[in-house]
């Protein structure tokens, strides 16, 4: 995982993580209604460039049902996550900021062995108190190399897909190690990742008791590298010159059809009116190959992905990587819009569960806010501050429309943003507002006080000093550490 970045980091860091985490306060998530609790389907695209859907005006691939969704339903403007996979998966299992409890840096790496904390209470297991049965289908990530740190020991009923997830679309391993699971048992199967888990979630919405509440997590891992895709739909976009953006598209349009089939499956099984759809990607589209993954040389390739207007991609602390494209539908509950307020990530912990009535006691306090008038209605959020990230050699923050980066590493450097002037970040305007700046790198100040080690960081230094010492780096050789293999 980006070796040389990486090595550099630790030295630069290794010797100064020794901040402590800290509780935050925010509202408890509790609510009552009288309606029956609905059901609950949020689909995650995986390194989904914010224009690479119609409905975002992409024009080369075609995305028919997601662009019926955000037609029916609300379409967001400033709608952001992490600027990676674990960090925004965390968030949406927490409602917490991983800079809380140490995943706000990069990845889970296929040679390590850490996962999201086992004190923190996850969503599956909140609505699954509330009476919802829980499924995950898809990608995990969020620690793979103890069983203790598996969905199905992490509240979720049912579990289909991988694990960590960068993995070949045929044969759902990476570097020869499976890494394909339902519920903790290896699977040796053949077919499209994208394809068998779409098919498997239409299979579990239609066999459902419908007297029971639903929550799906849905995870695709696509359109992540490696860039594959079966050669009779990549063929479909022969329209398209550059080879890697054909098949990106054609990576789309299956993902697209496959969130068609799990709607289909909503309708026939006749709860598609108390189903609530989420949308979105994790994290914006690759922009720069040092963030792309480890399964693909990607030197040679022109990165397909397209992030419209928003600066730079995944890895980055600009829009590029944070805003991404989203939605929500409900029919008669979210009215046909345009939403341009501001919704973060670990909003959608405290508005699902009021959504479902359960109750967030035993939560560490929960960072998100219930946006639910503003999903359903546009109304004003109540989000005015983004986090987007704190680590110990870069962090943004956003209050109102300034956004501040900063990247402490030498050579520092201090970036001021006004966004609703400027969303592509072209102008830094960090000496003209210097109050500004002040007042946001005050709150970064405060914000890294009680942030948590970032166990990436600890954990690279860790496989470093195993290669240097010439031991293996993980204390199996199954790829997944302690019982997890195949």
């Amino acid at each position: 995982m980006i070796p040389g970045l990486i090595r550099l980091l630790v030295v630069a860091v290794a010797a100064d993580l020794t901040v402590a985490a800290a509780p935050a306060s925010a509202p408890d998530a509790a609510a009552t209604t009288t309606a029956p609790p609905p059901n609950i389907v949020h689909i995650v695209a995986d390194d989904l460039g914010w224009k690479d859907v119609g409905f975002n005006g992409c024009t080369d691939i075609r995305t028919p049902n997601l662009d019926t969704l955000a037609a029916g339903g609300a379409r967001f403007t400033q709608f952001y996550v992490q600027p990676m996979c674990t960090p925004t998966r965390a968030a949406i299992m927490t409602g917490r900021y991983p800079f809380r409890y140490g995943l706000q840096t990069a990845v889970i790496p296929s040679v390590s062995a850490y996962g999201l904390d086992l004190s923190e209470r996850l969503l599956p297991q909140v609505l699954k108190d509330a009476g919802y049965d829980t499924a995950i289908i898809g990608k995990w990530h969020l620690g793979h190399a103890d069983r203790k740190w598996w969905p199905k020991q992490r509240g979720f009923d049912y579990q289909y897909g991988a694990m960590i997830g960068e993995l070949d679309y045929f044969t759902h391993d990476e570097h020869g190690v499976l890494d394909w699971f339902r519920d903790n048992e290896p699977v040796r199967e053949e077919g499209y990742t994208t394809t068998l888990l779409g098919k498997d979630a239409a299979k579990l919405i239609e066999t459902h008791d419908p007297a029971r509440p639903l929550y799906l997590y849905l995870a695709f891992n696509a359109p992540h590298t490696p860039y594959q895709a079966p050669p009779e739909t990549i063929e479909k976009y022969s329209n398209i010159s550059d080879p890697t953006r054909r098949t990106y598209a054609a990576m789309v349009s299956i993902l697209d059809d496959e969130i068609g089939r799990v709607v289909a499956a909503l309708d026939k099984a006749g709860i598609r009116d108390n189903t609530l759809i989420l949308f979105h990607s994790d994290n914006g589209g690759t922009r720069n190959a040092m963030f792309a993954g480890v399964m693909a040389d990607m030197s040679k390739v022109t990165l397909p992905c397209d992030n419209g207007p928003y600066r730079e991609g995944k890895g980055t602390l600009y829009e590029g990587a944070t805003r991404v494209c989203a939605i929500a539908n409900w029919p008669g509950r979210i009215k046909p819009q345009v939403v341009n307020e501001v919704i973060h990530i670990v909003d959608i912990f405290p508005t699902v569960t009021a959504l479902a009535g359960a109750s967030t006691n035993g939560c560490k306090p929960i960072d998100g806010l219930n946006v639910w008038t503003t999903i359903s209605e546009g109304k004003p959020s109540p989000r005015t501050e983004v986090i987007y990230n704190i680590e110990p050699f870069r962090a943004a923050v956003r209050d109102g429309d300034w956004k501040l980066v900063w990247r402490t590493l030498l050579p520092s450097r201090v970036e001021l943003f006004n966004l609703a002037d400027d969303p592509a970040e072209s102008k830094n305007v960090a000496h003209s507002n210097p109050e500004k700046v002040a007042a946001l790198m005050k709150r970064i100040e405060a914000l890294a006080l009680e942030s948590a080690k970032p166990l990436f960081i600890a954990d690279q230094f860790k496989v470093i000093q195993r290669n240097a010492k010439g031991e293996p780096v993980l204390p199996t050789d199954d790829g997944f550490g302690t019982g997890a293999g195949p």
